[in-house]
């Protein structure tokens, strides 16, 4: 039996692992749950590893495995257990157990920076297998290497493969590839206020950055994470 604050945080987890395909943040679920420190999370998130429904992933910062759902949820959510970040030595790229059926073969668009934008890049440096369940529906989808740490926070680390599902629009919240000002490309958070778009990083050592509107094409949305050891 799991409390009404457990329930709601692993319900939290596990909309945004399907949303975002990376885990919340501390702060992101202690604003979910209106608590006042993250203490209380870490105590939640303890009380639910004890009880078997998700388990922390050993030396990585923030992984997160939902092992299972009680019945409500998993009924709501159609749940199939997804591993974002693994600790598998000599797993080959593509490999991450994820439901949705057979491997899927995307095109690798190059590298994207998490941290300061790069130069766009827009040409198939290869093709990489994910898991078929990272790219239900009808969108186009392609994989990008990170390229820095400005996303961290957010359980994205340098070197990791990300789905982008191709879009131009996104919520509030939302992680994406945006396109500055036509010629560079950054993977972030993305915020509307107004006419200003804000650009998050993930990390406290980046600053946000503003635009006008005008100034970011949002190019597609992250929907899924690949991590090779």
């Amino acid at each position: 039996m799991l409390t009404k604050k457990q329930l709601e945080l692993l319900d939290f987890i596990n909309k945004r692992m399907r949303r975002d395909g990376v885990p919340p943040s501390f702060d992101e679920m202690k604003e979910a749950l209106d608590l006042r420190s993250k203490s209380g999370i870490h105590r939640l998130i303890t009380a639910l590893e004890e009880r078997g429904f998700i388990r922390r992933l050993a030396h990585r910062a923030r992984a997160i495995e939902i092992v299972k759902l009680p019945d409500t949820l998993g009924k709501q959510a159609g749940f199939t257990p997804q591993v974002i970040e693994g600790d598998r030595p000599g797993a080959p790229r593509g490999a991450m157990p994820v439901g949705g059926g057979a491997s899927v073969e995307l095109p690798l668009m190059g590298r994207i920076a998490a941290g300061v934008p790069i130069e766009a890049i827009s040409h198939v440096e290869n093709n990489v297998d994910v898991p078929g369940g990272m790219v239900s529906g009808k969108a186009h989808h392609y994989a990008l290497e990170v390229k820095g740490d400005s996303m961290i926070d957010a359980g994205i680390n340098d070197g990791d493969i990300v789905v982008i599902r191709e879009t131009a629009t996104a919520d509030n919240g939302d992680i994406v590839v945006a396109l500055v000002e036509g010629a560079e490309a950054t993977l972030k958070r993305f915020r509307r206020n107004g006419t200003t778009i804000a650009l998050e990083a993930a990390n406290p050592a980046y600053e946000t950055r503003l635009y006008n509107d005008d100034q970011v094409a949002v190019q597609g949305r992250l929907v899924g994470l690949i991590r090779t050891y």
